[in-house]
């Protein structure tokens, strides 16, 4: 295409520091603080949108795009800031350049790690993407999650009592797609209810969906489970009051996962409060994070598109070792061996044991904890990294503290064992950036994990709600979305099942005391 007279031309080659090999980046391109709304032909264009509608293609949200190494763009002459980020474990860079009429400004970029989670056995994965999916599409969004540095997209389908949404051409490993390190993941949302919450489901060699019995989410969960599914609840359970399914399904131990890190309810992603609920009610759960692109992101005042969704604003990462692989991923996701992130990367053992395990103590036994947070000066500063059991500190450090800094945070202490407990980490940087582990679980005297201390609370909160799902579904609700008491008899049943195990938590704390 021959240049006007009053334009120029941009190429732009980015490349991974270290291998000198063109890479897949995101790129903004931004003109007095307006996003420039020309679109490169190598941009890769995907349909996207709410509700599977197609809202965008080759812009992102925030007016960003997506390439494969680089790109050509005619620009009228002027003044231009050129933004390319990588996801967070490279660092994103911002450049000034000006455009002449009739020459071509040319320039190629590196990108370089501030940190390498892979060499340490650790892969990041957005647990939590809705975007149809083809076997046509797959190398396409496969430069998308390359592009944020994601291992692992976990792609699902989405429906609603009356509906489904995103369509996935295939389920478990059939659904795979991988180009070397990065892959894709199929899975579901569903059921969704605005009176027990939001289910998620990955790994099982086909979907499942029980019209009949909607409301019934451990059916769906036992049916995954038998096609090797991992099953848990979206949304840390805060919206939709999925806390009530929360409890009904948490306590008779039907769940592998919460998600716990996301941007969907505020602009503070780390929903701890239903987490640490069941934790201290001694029922392990495994802590994942994803974006729910594109519904979610950082900004909830719809007036800064900068921080409108996008995948991988939060992640988790899974250890698998020295080799990556779907069944080295799944194996790891299944154990518990997990922390969830928006930025800062934590590495955290408790007898030199990873997230997720589980150690059987003598009373007395000593405890070797070690936790460190790593972050970068500019990017991502940290700020304290705390150690916590059954919820509460146990130790901070920050990072004005001697031989501590924004970069590295590390604590380490011996704890005897004189209970059962649960032990994680979790820290905190600047501009909201946060991680949490999934706990380790020691147990004394083969007596479980629960906090005697605050189970009484727990016992009673969990009673409330489902005092709640009980008054919910007594009377026919005249609105569409809200079907509970359709089914009224069953969840009744599961209800009485959970207070029985109540009962029985209660009978257990007064003999004890």
């Amino acid at each position: 295409m021959a240049q006007s007279n009053k334009a120029g031309r941009l190429s732009i080659v980015v490349q991974d520091q270290n291998t000198r090999q063109p890479t897949a980046v995101r790129v903004k391109l931004t003109q007095n603080g307006y996003a420039v709304k020309q679109l490169p032909a190598k941009a890769v264009a995907i349909m996207y949108g709410l509700w599977d509608h197609a809202d965008g293609y080759g812009f992102q949200p925030d007016s960003s795009f997506y390439v494969e190494g680089s790109f050509q763009l005619e620009l009228p002459a002027g003044n231009y800031q050129l933004q390319l980020a990588k996801g967070n474990e490279y660092l994103s860079q911002t450049h000034s350049i000006r455009i002449e009429a009739g020459k071509t400004f040319k320039q190629t970029y590196s990108l370089s790690r501030w940190i390498d989670t892979p060499k340490m056995g650790w892969y990041s994965a957005d647990g939590h993407i809705h975007i149809r999916r083809s076997p046509r599409e797959d190398s396409l969004l496969a430069t998308w999650i390359k592009a944020e540095d994601i291992h692992v997209g976990v792609m699902l389908r989405m429906g609603d009592f009356w509906e489904i949404y995103y369509p996935q051409y295939a389920y478990g490993e059939k659904g795979i797609y991988q180009q070397k390190d990065y892959m894709f993941v199929p899975g579901q949302e569903d059921p969704r209810t605005p009176e027990l919450g939001h289910v998620l489901s990955l790994g099982a060699s086909d979907r499942v969906r029980m019209k009949e019995d909607y409301y019934y989410y451990d059916k769906v969960f036992d049916s995954l489970g038998i096609l090797g599914g991992l099953n848990g609840y979206a949304h840390g359970g805060d919206s939709f009051h999925g806390y009530r399914g929360l409890i009904l399904d948490g306590l008779r131990k039907k769940l592998d996962y919460l998600e716990i890190l996301q941007y969907c309810a505020s602009s503070q992603p780390l929903m701890q409060e239903n987490y640490y609920h069941l934790l201290n009610m001694g029922i392990p759960i495994t802590a994942i994070a994803g974006s729910d692109f594109p519904w979610c992101g950082q900004d909830h005042s719809g007036g800064k598109p900068e921080n409108s969704a996008q995948i991988g604003n939060v992640r988790f990462y899974t250890y698998t070792g020295a080799e990556f692989s779907y069944s080295r991923w799944k194996e790891g996701l299944r154990k518990g061996h997990t922390f969830v992130s928006n930025g800062p990367i934590l590495d955290f053992k408790v007898n030199n044991h990873l997230p997720g395990d589980k150690i059987e103590a003598e009373k007395g036994q000593m405890l070797t904890i070690t936790a460190q947070a790593f972050g970068h000066s500019s990017q991502q500063p940290l700020e304290a990294l705390e150690i916590v059991r059954h919820g509460k500190v146990l130790a901070r450090v920050t990072a004005k503290d001697l031989k501590q800094t924004s970069g590295h945070l590390t604590l380490e202490l011996k704890l005897p064992a004189e209970q059962g407990i649960w032990l994680a980490a979790r820290c905190f940087a600047e501009n909201n950036g946060v991680a949490h582990t999934t706990p380790v679980y020691v147990s004394v005297d083969g007596r479980g994990f629960h906090d005697p201390a605050t189970i009484a609370h727990y016992i009673g909160l969990s009673e409330q709600y489902l005092k709640e799902l009980e008054n919910e579904i007594q009377h026919k609700s005249d609105s569409v979305e809200y079907q509970a008491w359709r089914y009224r008899s069953g969840l009744m049943l599961r209800i009485a099942e959970v207070r029985q195990i109540l009962q029985t938590m209660r009978d257990r704390k007064e003999k004890s005391e």
